[in-house]
C-alpha cells in the first residue's frame, strides 16, 4: 500500500472508532449527569420506601394546601415558608405548594411537637414514632393523584439544624419522592442520617422533572425512563 494510501486509510479508522465511540457514549444524546438523573428519579420516584405499593409514579395533581399544627417556632415556619418557595420554582405543571389558616381547607398536615403528641392524632404511627423522629404519610385515589396526607418533625430530640433537615426531607418525599437512596450524600433523599437543609442539585432535577407537564401519573420504570429522556433531549 502506498505511503499516502496508507494515511488516508489509517484516517477513515480513525473516523469509524471516534463515531462509534459517540454512539456508544450517548444513542440518546444525553449527558452523562442526565443519564444519572434518569436512574436516580427511578430509585426515588417509584413506589415506597415502606409497604408494598406498586412502583409507578405518584404526585399530587391539585395544589398542596398545608395546615401548621403543634409548637413551631418562628425558625421553622421560615424554613417552611423557604421549602414552599423552592418547590414552586421548581414545579411546571401548574402545582403549587400553599400555606393554609383554616383547616377545612386543607389538604396536608405539618404537625410540629413530639412523637408521642403525633401519635395521639393518628394513632397508626405510635410503633413508628419512637424510632423515626420524623414521618409521613399520604394517601391517593384510584388514579394514583395524591388526594391528602400529613407529616410531623419532633421539636424535642432533633435540634433546629436537624428540624429543619427533616422538615425539608419528609415534605420533599410527600411530593412522591419518597423513596430513600444511598448514592448521593448530599442528597435529601439520602438514606443514612444527615442533617442537610439545602437540596442538592440532582434533588431539584428530580422535583421539577415529577413535576414537569409532560410526567404523567402510574408510570412504571420502563415508561418513566422513555419520558425522562424525551424531556431531557428537548431541553
Amino acid at each position: 500500500m502506498k505511503s499516502n494510501n496508507r494515511i488516508l486509510f489509517i484516517l477513515f479508522l480513525i473516523l469509524i472508532l471516534v463515531s462509534c465511540s459517540k454512539d456508544e457514549e450517548g444513542l440518546s444524546g444525553l449527558s452523562e449527569h442526565e443519564i444519572d438523573v434518569i436512574n436516580y428519579f427511578k430509585e426515588v420516584a417509584l413506589g415506597f420506601e415502606f409497604g408494598n405499593a406498586s412502583k409507578i409514579t405518584r404526585k399530587w395533581n391539585s395544589d398542596l394546601r398545608i395546615f401548621v399544627g403543634g409548637n413551631p417556632d418562628t425558625d421553622l415556619l421560615d424554613e417552611l415558608d423557604r421549602i414552599k418557595t423552592e418547590i414552586n420554582e421548581l414545579a411546571t405543571d401548574g402545582f403549587q405548594v400553599n400555606i393554609v389558616n383554616d383547616t377545612l381547607q386543607s389538604n396536608y398536615y405539618i404537625f410540629f411537637g413530639t412523637g408521642f403528641e403525633y401519635a395521639e392524632i393518628f394513632p397508626n404511627q405510635s410503633n413508628l414514632v419512637v424510632s423515626n423522629w420524623g414521618l409521613f404519610s399520604v394517601f391517593w385515589n384510584g388514579q394514583d393523584q395524591f388526594t391528602s396526607g400529613h407529616m410531623y418533625v419532633d421539636i424535642v430530640r432533633a435540634n433546629t439544624t436537624a428540624q429543619k433537615h427533616l422538615l425539608r426531607e419528609e415534605l420533599t418525599q410527600s411530593l412522591g419522592l419518597a423513596n430513600d437512596s444511598h448514592l448521593y450524600s448530599q442528597s435529601i433523599f439520602q438514606q443514612d442520617w444527615t442533617t442537610t437543609t439545602e437540596y442538592a442539585p440532582i434533588d431539584r432535577d428530580l422535583i421539577r422533572l415529577l413535576y414537569h407537564p409532560e410526567m404523567g401519573i402510574g408510570l412504571n420504570n420502563s415508561q418513566v425512563d422513555t419520558v425522562l429522556r424525551e424531556i431531557l433531549s428537548n431541553e
